[in-house]
């Protein structure tokens, strides 16, 4: 968009710059200095079901042109700073925020669930030379034959599919950790009793109890990451409950989303901007070079915000506190710098992501680079879990249409006439 507005002469705004995402728009703008937004029929085709809501919600709230997220209309900010993610986690799944003995209730049913089924621990164990996020999807199907058993033909209950649900948001940090844990030539350790969700997750994964500030980074990495609305895995687990397929299907169909490149996969690739930049005072010329080649920069922009995500400046404290703790602000200059060069695109929604600093986070934490889409898994999976809840109580059979635009009436060869 900055590059048009150079070349052209012109001011693109919000509204312009969503009318100008595909090709054949710019190439109409071009030509006439104008893209004609009533050319088509009012029965138009939002590829991508963009701009469409298909359902009301009550769980997340995004204003994409403020920078604003809410968890059942808490701030984002106060959640991440003030909240435990077992807190925010009950939020997504009951609606509301629990008491003491709420909580109290909901962290011994996490610290309950958390033991994997003997056959799934040995199936993490034979995948450990998958992808993690290839492991993870494949244990978290596996889960589904271990749960809660239910007689045939009957669907799944509210209260079973919140029962496994939680069972989820309870296993699968156990997945993703011992998964790592078996790669490394280690067994998974057992956490500690009363361990809080992220330092049990961290000590099984680390396979040593686990600084406070690494505690606080994933508590806070959790929170951020729990719940967005509906993005594409969401979306794929309200569809599998839609049809009643069981949570469990559901949420390994969201993992199996989320894991493409454009959507969670993102995580991945926008760990190596670090060693792509080198140093801080490369940025500015890696910049110009992507954007004189057309190419992304991982970690900024997002299909909602026009702002910089809200989730962002929790993730960077984070990864701060991380890089003084260790030593190291290498990194983080670094990240800092391209930041600040990506600023004039900030005004068309090319701001930083909550994929840029979560990258550096993990590897301050001695984790490598393919651990980036499974660790925000665990984080997501209370929002799908919410997600699912939510489809379940109000169900519909999701199923749009597409507008066909391919041949009609041809006829068989050799076929009567």
């Amino acid at each position: 968009m900055v590059a048009l507005e150079r070349e052209y002469g012109v001011s693109i705004d919000d509204d312009l710059t969503i009318e100008l995402r595909s090709v054949e728009a710019i190439r109409e703008f071009i030509g006439g200095g104008t893209v004609e937004r009533e050319a088509r029929p009012e029965s138009t085709v939002h590829r991508g079901l963009e701009g469409v809501a298909f359902d009301h919600t009550s769980i997340t709230r995004i204003d994409g042109a403020e920078g604003v997220l809410e968890y059942r209309g808490y701030s984002i900010h106060d959640l991440a700073r003030n909240a435990t993610f077992e807190e925010v986690a009950y939020l997504l799944i009951n609606g509301e925020l629990p008491d003491a003995d709420e909580l109290n209730v909901f962290e011994k049913e996490l610290r309950a669930q958390r033991e994997l089924p003997a056959p799934v621990l040995d199936l993490v164990r034979s995948l450990a030379h998958a992808h993690p996020v290839e492991a993870l999807r494949t244990c978290v199907s596996a889960l589904g034959a271990y749960g809660q058993p239910r007689s045939p033909g009957v669907d799944e209950s509210y209260a079973q599919a919140r029962d496994a649900g939680i069972a989820l948001v309870a296993k699968i940090p156990m997945i993703v950790a011992a998964h790592h844990a078996f790669r490394s030539g280690r067994e998974p350790l057992v956490p500690a009793e009363d361990s809080s969700y992220a330092e049990a997750f961290l000590t099984v994964l680390l396979g040593e109890r686990p600084s406070p500030a690494a505690v606080r980074f994933l508590n806070k990495g959790f929170i951020v990451h729990a719940d967005h609305s509906s993005n594409a895995s969401a979306f794929t687990a309200r569809i599998a409950i839609g049809s009643r397929s069981s949570m469990t299907a559901a949420v390994t169909a969201a993992i199996a989303t989320f894991a493409g490149s454009v959507h969670g996969g993102a995580a991945e690739r926008a760990a190596l901007l670090v060693d792509e930049v080198g140093t801080p005072e490369n940025a500015e010329t890696y910049v110009a070079q992507r954007f004189g080649r057309g190419e992304p920069v991982m970690g900024f922009g997002h299909r909602v915000y026009r702002t910089e995500d809200p989730r962002v400046r929790h993730l960077r404290e984070t990864v701060v506190e991380l890089s003084e703790e260790r030593g190291d602000r290498s990194g983080l200059e670094i990240l800092d710098a391209v930041a600040r060069a990506m600023r004039p695109y900030s005004r068309h929604g090319v701001a930083p992501n909550v994929d840029l600093y979560a990258g550096l986070a993990y590897r301050l934490l001695g984790l490598p680079d393919d651990l980036a889409v499974a660790l925000f898994v665990v984080g997501r999976t209370a929002g799908w879990v919410a997600q699912g809840l939510e489809q379940h109580a109000n169900n519909v059979l999701i199923r749009p249409l597409l507008d066909y635009t391919g041949p009609r009436a041809r006829v068989y060869p050799g076929a009567a006439e």
